[in-house]
């Protein structure tokens, strides 16, 4: 199970999706599940604007259907005409096709072709609710962005074709008709007429040659709502022509053309009538949702509509404040989800802010720019009418500091790789006083993104202009709505109007169907009262600017748009029985992540012991020369013959042979053993305690060059061999320095069964506490109490490079025992953290500074001291914070100082020897043995050597 994920795309575009992420809540991970997702979507709910996880809704007949359209098609797909045949071999023909259709484009297409012409016992077991009209309607859920208007071309062609070819079969008529929400839909749906110029059927190949001049046989139109609204008089008309019938209606739409009518409603969730086949008076319908179903009912009534197919990412009835199992369009017969699409890489992936390294959080204890307007100093001024000029929030200035960045980041990028299209960033605001303040600060520069100030490239959506050229339904009905219309719907476009447009500042939601593919940042500045709410807004920015398959992986490469202010939750989380209980997490140690393992000594208690201890003053003492001239290091043998020696024939004898088995080490240990005897008989302490104190103490003589032999600096050995003949006299002289004193000295008593504890000792618990994924943590999830301070302080371990590791101290048995009113209390400091340079840091988070807490840190300074002493359990330090802040600073202090850690280490393999903290870290590093930082044995260049020994020896 992936503690992460790197690509939520793992499905091909053009296969059945046969995995899918699925969000387990009890551990909060992600797991890859085989076979395909199930139909359904989120009923989410919400209380105080605060989002809890929602029940999943499957779509029972969906489910249904998925599996007797694979019998269907494996049987030979039996009771579809030939013309039909013919249409579904060119769509599924891999071969010849320059671009291939997706899945769920033929799904689409594949289903709604069964529930016409599949003559079958299963197919009739089937029956789709209506949606209590005189019609029937079905529905087909695709997301945004997975090529709805290419379904409905082939549906088009299906239609159109068949009722050409068969014109007795009443199952098909050559009258389409297809309804979209505004003028932008109505713009990007002329791709659906023949002739034009880039219409989707010659540009996708939808069409064989022996079929195509069929569908220039009918009658195509395509229109937005507005026209559905009945002929009323002008008030002052002289030619009174009264309430039209109608048969009039529907000849008006269709021109006069004849026959009967199929419908293609797109952003069909407008179309709604209610429960009882009228429009329902207990839902607050807008004109929009009212006028266009009146509006289909009277062509019904005056030509019969054959057959009416909606589609629409979110099939609910539009409300806009919930997505309820009781909302979702019953009629639905394909569902391609959101997240069926972003795991098939049909879309872009959205990324929302989750954490963030502010001290301050939400009431929810998530980062406050994940749902900014909810802030109560962001809603309180934004909901006020103030002046353009008036300053912005902090929460919403930093949060296009940052966005900015990002999209400056990305912009570059696109630059080099020498794109003739900017990102775009879109934003949505509450109001439009609100529009006019963000649009004041980028021109005046207030977030710093100059490119994104330019007012050439500055696009201030007016809604109301928009509003009023909707309502004539007529696009040039003045320069200003002509002039916005032409920019908005052609942003992203290469040589168009809006093809510079890098700033969008709307109100309250972009037009349905706007396609630019060239947003890359969202910014929310509204209230969010669904999820339902959330992705439609979401869906401005999820269409792909490139779809070319990696040759490696057969899948997309990712694409990403990054949201803020929008609480958007696309991934499932599953509750049982309809009720969001408050969830519990599990929290345990993770096995993948065992080298962020840390360990602790378990202190029974700290013994305190007055203790005799050697001291030397280094200023004071002089340095000892040394001479060589008596050292002799080889020697000449002859052999002796009748008396005489044969001088002439010699045998040398040398030392210097014998200069690896002579070290430094050696010489100090017999310095430091005769120092012993000589101090041992006047000694009151521990013997053990006497000869380590003398050993640090000759060490560290030495190692100041205090002892010199200036007549063989040449010569390493030669001095060796001075110092080391040289004992009596040392040792006179460092013991002259030498004094002792009585000292404390603080002894740990570990606990006699279990001397070290670590993270690995945790045992499982569930928590409601705020949880958080880390990657430097042994523990599955960090866990925080109810402060900001503690989740932003994780943040910054989590993100800090001076961090190895880092662990939360909840459940994990680490306490400091302290006096504190006379009784004994156990202490639980906040943070473990072990620092890149071995030091195991015991860090705190206060909010302020009490004498309690100075108890506290009484204890924790003796606990570290005494485990630094004891020197088998790694370098340990403690601190605390008052601010988080200066967290970063802290955690620099000690990697920086590091004044108790082990400074001389020697490689075995090459004899190298650090001298100080620096050297370590640079020269041999850390390893982790059971949770306690140490030195490496060997330097970092030996220990890459013989990796590639063995690599070589072994191919």
């Amino acid at each position: 199970m992936p503690k992460s994920i790197p690509n939520l795309i793992i499905c091909n575009p053009y296969d059945e999706p046969s995995k899918y992420w699925k969000y387990n809540p009890k551990i909060h991970e992600f797991e890859k599940m085989g076979g395909r997702r199930p139909a359904g979507f989120i009923a989410y709910t919400n209380s105080d604007m605060q989002y809890v996880e929602g029940e999943f809704v499957k779509i029972e007949i969906v489910e249904r259907i998925r599996k007797e359209l694979k019998k269907w098609k494996k049987a030979g797909r039996p009771g579809i005409t030939s013309i039909t045949r013919i249409l579904l071999e060119h769509w599924e023909n891999k071969k010849r096709r320059e671009k291939r259709l997706f899945f769920c484009q033929l799904e689409a297409i594949e289903t709604l072709i069964w529930l016409h012409e599949a003559d079958t016992p299963e197919r009739k077991r089937i029956s789709v609710p209506s949606d209590g009209g005189e019609f029937d309607r079905l529905c087909c859920k695709m997301a945004t962005g997975t090529g709805k208007t290419i379904v409905m071309g082939m549906l088009i062609a299906w239609q159109m074709a068949n009722a050409v070819m068969n014109p007795n079969d009443d199952r098909f008529s050559k009258n389409i008709l297809v309804v979209a929400p505004g003028l932008t839909v109505k713009s990007r749906l002329q791709v659906l007429y023949p002739n034009n110029q880039d219409n989707v059927y010659d540009e996708f190949d939808l069409v064989p040659n022996q079929l195509y001049d069929k569908i220039f046989k009918g009658a195509i139109v395509v229109t937005n709502w507005h026209k559905l609204q009945p002929y009323t008089d002008p008030p002052y008309s002289v030619t009174k022509l009264g309430t039209e019938t109608d048969d009039v209606f529907a000849n008006r739409i269709f021109d006069r053309a004849n026959g009967s009518v199929v419908v293609i409603n797109d952003e069909a969730h407008h179309a709604y009538r209610g429960k009882r086949g009228k429009i329902d008076k207990n839902i607050n319908f807008s004109d929009k949702d009212r006028l266009w179903i009146e509006g289909l009912d009277r062509i019904h009534r005056g030509r019969s509509i054959v057959a009416c197919y909606d589609f629409s990412a979110t099939p609910f009835v539009s409300t806009g404040k919930r997505a309820a199992k009781e909302d979702l369009f019953e009629w639905i017969v394909s569902d391609f989800s959101l997240n069926d699409a972003i795991e098939s890489g049909l879309v872009k992936t959205p990324q929302i802010v989750v954490k963030d390294d502010s001290a301050v959080l939400s009431k929810d204890k998530k980062s406050r720019l994940k749902h900014i307007y909810m802030d109560d100093e962001v809603k309180r001024d934004l909901s006020s009418h103030a002046h353009p000029s008036k300053q912005l929030p902090d929460l919403v200035r930093n949060a296009y500091m940052l966005l900015g960045r990002d999209w400056r980041e990305i912009k570059k990028r696109w630059d080099t790789a020498g794109s003739d299209l900017p990102p775009v960033m879109i934003t949505v605001c509450n109001k439009t006083s609100t529009a006019s303040r963000i649009v004041h600060a980028f021109l005046n520069n207030d977030f710093g993104i100059i490119e994104l100030g330019n007012k050439a490239n500055l696009l201030h959506i007016d809604s109301a202009v928009l509003k009023k050229a909707e309502k004539r339904n007529v696009l040039g009905s003045t320069d200003q709505a002509e002039k916005l219309r032409k920019m908005v719907d052609t942003i992203g476009k290469k040589g168009k109007d809006g093809a510079k447009i890098t700033n969008i500042i709307a109100v309250q939601m972009l037009s349905e169907g706007w396609d630019a593919r060239t947003v890359t940042h969202i910014m929310g500045l509204r209230a969010f009262t669904s999820q339902l709410l959330c992705e439609q807004v979401i869906g401005r920015g999820l269409r792909r600017a490139s779809y070319e398959v990696d040759p490696k992986t057969g899948l997309f490469q990712p694409e990403y748009v990054t949201v803020f202010g929008v609480p958007f939750a696309y991934l499932p989380h599953e509750i049982r029985n309809g009720v969001p209980p408050r969830p519990t997490t599990p929290i345990k140690p993770d096995p993948n992540k065992v080298n962020h393992k840390i360990s602790w000594p378990n202190v029974d208690r700290i013994d305190v012991e007055i203790e005799p201890c050697l001291q030397i003053d280094w200023d004071a003492i002089e340095p000892l020369v040394l001479e060589s001239a008596k050292v002799i290091t080889m020697a000449d043998m002859a052999r002796v013959i009748d008396g005489e020696t044969d001088e002439k024939n010699t045998t040398t004898v040398d030392m210097r042979d014998a200069e690896s088995q002579i070290r430094m080490q050696r010489i100090v240990f017999v310095t430091a053993k005769a120092i012993y005897h000589d101090l041992k008989p006047n000694w009151k302490g521990n013997s053990d305690l006497l000869i380590m104190q003398i050993i640090k103490i000759t060490e560290e003589f030495i190692k100041r060059c205090l002892v010199t032999v200036p007549d063989v600096e040449e010569s390493k050995f030669r001095k060796k061999i001075t110092v080391m003949f040289s004992m009596d006299k040392i040792v006179a002289h460092i013991c002259k320095a030498i004094t002792d004193v009585s000292v404390e000295r603080r002894h740990i008593r570990l606990n006699p069964i279990n001397q070290t504890r670590s993270t690995s000792d945790m045992k499982e618990w569930h928590t409601s506490k705020h949880t958080s994924h880390a990657v430097k943590t042994h523990i599955n999830m960090a866990v925080y109490d109810d402060t900001s301070w503690e989740i932003t302080t994780g943040y910054k371990l989590e993100k800090s490079d001076n961090v190895v590791s880092w662990v939360k101290n909840d459940h994990l048995g680490f306490s400091i025992k302290y006096i504190y009113g006379g009784i004994l209390h156990d202490y639980y400091p906040d943070f473990l953290v072990v620092l890149k340079n071995g030091v195991t840091l015991v860090l705190e988070v206060k909010g302020k500074d009490s004498t309690k807490n100075k108890a506290k840190q009484a204890a924790l300074d003796d606990w570290v001291t005494a485990v630094n002493l004891e020197g088998r359990f790694g370098t340990w330090a403690h601190d605390i914070a008052f601010d988080p802040n200066s967290i970063l600073r802290i955690l620099q202090k000690h990697v920086t100082v590091g004044n108790r850690l082990e400074r001389y280490v020697r490689c075995p393999a090459c004899n190298k020897i650090t001298n100080t903290v620096e050297d370590v870290v640079k020269l041999f590093g850390f390893r982790n043995l059971d949770g306690f930082m140490k030195p490496q044995s060997w330097c970092r260049r030996c220990r890459t050597n013989t990796t590639k020994k063995r690599k070589n020896s072994s191919s």
